[in-house]
């Protein structure tokens, strides 16, 4: 999130291939989404469920909204509610990426039962 909110507080961004920042929204986003969804989810090895991934994509959705409000304080930087759909959209990819790995593997909190 320190990272995220370090490159809003930049009042100009380097030129993108293609013009659109919505890519590297979703990219940076899809990590923050990965952190959260390990922090609630207790470590490493521990078991995601769908409620994980869809609270880390809902954290991080926030956290977006917080951001762009952010940014209008930064000039000439400017609010996009597009931004937002961007980050809710790469964490929650990778939260549910996430999620579905977890159930594919079968991974269980280390209590005795199988990892």
């Amino acid at each position: 999130m320190a990272g995220i909110f370090g490159l809003s507080s930049l009042s100009t961004t380097p030129d993108l291939p293609g013009g659109s920042d919505k890519g590297l929204h979703a990219v940076l986003y899809a990590g923050l989404g990965v952190l959260l969804v390990r922090a609630l989810a207790g470590g490493l090895r521990r078991r995601i469920t769908v409620t994980i991934a869809l609270a880390a994509t809902l954290i991080a959705g926030a956290y977006g909204v917080s951001d762009e409000f952010h940014q209008h304080f930064v000039p000439p930087r400017q609010v996009e509610g597009l931004d937002v759909v961007a980050d809710a959209i790469g964490a929650g990819a990778a939260a549910f990426a996430l999620a579905g790995w977890s159930i594919a593997r079968g991974r269980r909190a280390p209590t005795g039962e199988r990892l």
